[in-house]
């Protein structure tokens, strides 16, 4: 099997659009950790400005601590809010990336196959053990392939879930620390 031109002109086409749709997304996924740390910023500072008045104000050792004590909590909210946040934009950015990948990966698969399949048409008498054999090999990698993926997804679905259960905890953790403290 031959490309002609226009089957040729055709991927690059399609290729260069994948590729530019890919930077669009990573570009969106920039764009929204700039907004987030931005955001993050413009609140700590306020919060520092807030925080440093109410210091100046205390009067004795246990006003200190107990504001400081009040401090606590929320900032350990805040980052843990943060962080989700941060893991949100990365795995969004991450997702459309994967999905990109699956399609193209389909459909390299597709174009393979096909070409796989002309040329063993067109084999010479008494190949056959030998085409037999390709196709089998292919099929392996294919069949690995598609292995590997659902073992990232997997994975990726754990790390998601860890993620979430550690970021529960440290939350938990902060405010049965601070309820301890009061």
């Amino acid at each position: 099997m031959s490309l002609t031109p226009d089957q040729i002109l055709s991927a690059q086409k399609a290729h260069l659009e994948t590729l530019f749709g890919l930077t669009s997304k990573a570009f969106e996924g920039v764009e929204k950790l700039v907004e987030l740390n931005v955001t993050a910023s413009r609140a700590a500072l306020s919060e520092a400005a807030q925080h440093t008045q109410a210091v100046l104000n205390v009067k004795d050792a246990q006003s200190l601590l107990t504001l400081q004590t009040s401090i606590l909590q929320p900032l350990a909210e805040k980052t843990a809010s943060y962080n989700r946040h941060l893991y949100d934009i990365a795995s969004n950015t991450a997702s459309e990336f994967n999905k990109a990948l699956e399609v193209q990966s389909a459909e390299a698969r597709k174009n393979f196959n096909s070409l796989l399949d002309t040329t063993t048409q067109n084999a010479p008498a008494g190949s056959e053990s030998a085409v037999a054999l390709v196709k089998s090999a292919v099929s392996a990698a294919n069949n690995a392939f598609e292995s590997v993926q659902k073992a990232v997804k997997q994975a990726s679905d754990m790390a998601e879930a860890n993620f979430n259960a550690a970021s529960k905890t440290a939350t938990e953790a902060v405010k049965s620390t601070v309820a301890v403290k009061r």
